[in-house]
């Protein structure tokens, strides 16, 4: 069975301020980071590298990501690869996905062919035409407003959920939020994303040694539970605000990500295009709005 931590011993080296060393040996956790091999119909679609864990809801939101999937109805069954391995084990690290023909027509459209490592979320992919997709959904259309308090309160909000990284200091992390919504009723699921009073509601965390593969974690939670698009919803990151990243958000239907670091101009390119609210160098007291800006409420700064 993999494993999302594992224990080693550790040589650990300090220097105080009188310049003295000092040594010593102790056991340290490292963070997880196994291949995972996703087929398609029994036919190999892409390999990457993960952290262990959620590793269904990882295929679900990468096939989201890849414009294969658009719901749940859409999976016929996904599983670990039947069989067992050369020590008798079962092979935790291919899951095999069973699509209706038309589902995976789109899917052979987009096939890659080689390894993605935990780094990149579209290495592989055969074209530029390949890496751009497009969307089922509009986050331009989406009426989210946030006041500009609640989106600098989200990078802590985050921090505090990240258990693993805790324990690790070696993943990345993604927050779904649900903006509150005045004229939400009670069970109106995801909702149309007008500002409302209250705090967000956090929907769910994931965290990996791959950014994107937190992403896909989250966007993958969302389609199981019958959630896309992510109307009204903000993506907070840990890292930078990638290309990927920003692409895999709107192919889920998120109007907003921010970001505690810095994006790339392809990043800002794709947001402007789509209707994408994009924040970056969210540090709890400022932020850069990259696009979207429109959708962030500064009326109460100072009061």
């Amino acid at each position: 069975m993999t494993r999302s931590t594992q224990r080693r011993r550790v040589q650990r080296i300090r220097t105080d301020q009188e310049g003295r060393l000092w040594e010593s040996t102790r056991a340290d956790t490292l963070v997880g980071e196994e291949p995972l091999e996703i087929r398609l119909n029994g036919e190999s679609f892409a390999v990457t590298m993960r952290t262990p864990g959620h590793d269904f809801a990882m295929v679900a939101g990468f096939l989201v990501s890849e414009g294969v999937l658009g719901s749940q109805s859409e999976i016929l069954r996904m599983d670990y690869r039947s069989g067992i391995d050369a020590e008798g084990m079962r092979d935790y690290n291919v899951v095999d996905v069973q699509l209706p023909p038309e589902v995976a027509a789109r899917a052979d459209r987009g096939r890659r062919e080689v390894y993605t490592s935990s780094s990149c979320g579209v290495c592989g992919t055969a074209s530029m035409d390949g890496v751009l997709k497009v969307s089922p959904y509009e986050p331009l259309t989406d009426p989210l407003t946030v006041d500009l308090a609640t989106v600098l309160g989200l990078p802590d909000r985050l921090r505090a959920e990240q258990r693993l990284f805790s324990s690790t200091g070696g993943v990345h992390a993604a927050a779904l939020f649900r903006m509150p919504d005045a004229g939400d009723e009670p069970d109106a699921g995801v909702g149309p994303g007008l500002v409302g009073s209250g705090e967000p509601e956090l929907l769910c965390v994931r965290e990996d040694v791959g950014r994107h593969n937190a992403v896909d974690k989250v966007v993958g939670w969302a389609l199981e539970q019958d959630l896309l698009p992510l109307t009204g919803t903000v993506l907070q990151v840990s890292a930078r605000a990638s290309f990927e990243l920003v692409q895999k958000a709107v192919m889920a239907g998120i109007p907003m990500l921010s970001a505690v670091s810095a994006p790339s101009a392809l990043a800002v390119d794709v947001a402007d295009r789509t209707g994408l609210t994009l924040v970056g160098f969210n540090r709890g007291t400022g932020a850069n709005i990259y696009a979207g800006g429109q959708r962030i409420d500064t009326s109460c700064v100072g009061d």
